[in-house]
């Protein structure tokens, strides 16, 4: 009995010890991070927004959990939608992940809303492009919760005085920028993908939809 007794609480000592890392580890997920998230600063030119962007850090989330290499491209659709297409890489073992999905502009908001749809044929997830550079070098994507953050660059890696400046314009967007996760890049990230255009290169074509 006292064996048995005591399995059980080396048992009950390990699921707690597993749960703490495990809570370690998604420090962050689904924390509101701005309690009042501002309107879109500008006007988005969807025709310079389309191409890749690389991810230079995020809140981080169940969908992207453990991710890095992670990048975004925005296409123009046949129908007026855009493709939108994530990729990315999971941290530990190298496995790929690819998120295909769909955008419609939201009516009024100078195309700085969308709604998003990865799932179906419902548009429910929000995208707000709360600032971009002019040159549309870079890019603060958010959502009215507060919850999600992506920063965005052009370059797989921006320079260290871009990097900081991104994180200093949150901050003035009233973002919790302990709660940033920044998204490490390797080489491959910047290799051509099949399908994608450079965004140096002008607008990428219609790509099919997914």
């Amino acid at each position: 009995m006292k064996n048995d007794r005591k399995v059980l609480l080396l048992a009950g000592a390990a699921l707690i010890g597993a749960a703490t890392l495990a809570c370690r580890a998604c420090k962050g997920q689904g924390r509101v991070g701005n309690q009042s998230v501002p309107q879109p600063a500008k006007p988005v030119d969807v025709a310079r927004y389309l191409g890749r962007w690389y991810e230079f850090a995020r809140y981080e989330n169940q969908f992207e959990y453990g991710n890095d290499s992670v990048t975004a491209f925005y296409a123009l659709r046949s129908d007026g939608l855009l493709t939108v297409v994530n990729r990315g890489r999971h941290r530990r073992n190298g496995s790929p992940s690819v998120a295909k999905g769909r955008a419609k502009i939201v009516p009024g908001s100078q195309a700085a809303k969308l709604k998003v749809s990865f799932f179906g044929p419902f548009f429910v997830g929000d995208y707000w492009v709360l600032d971009h550079d002019d040159d549309y070098s870079w890019s603060i994507v958010g959502e009215p919760s507060g919850k999600y953050l992506w920063i965005l660059t052009r370059d797989a890696v921006p320079s260290v005085h871009l990097r900081e400046s991104l994180i200093h314009r949150v901050a003035e967007l009233g973002y919790d920028t302990s709660l940033l996760r920044k998204t490490r890049q390797t080489a491959s990230t910047s290799t051509p993908v099949h399908g994608e255009a450079s965004p140096v290169s002008g607008a990428p074509k219609p790509i099919a939809e997914p």
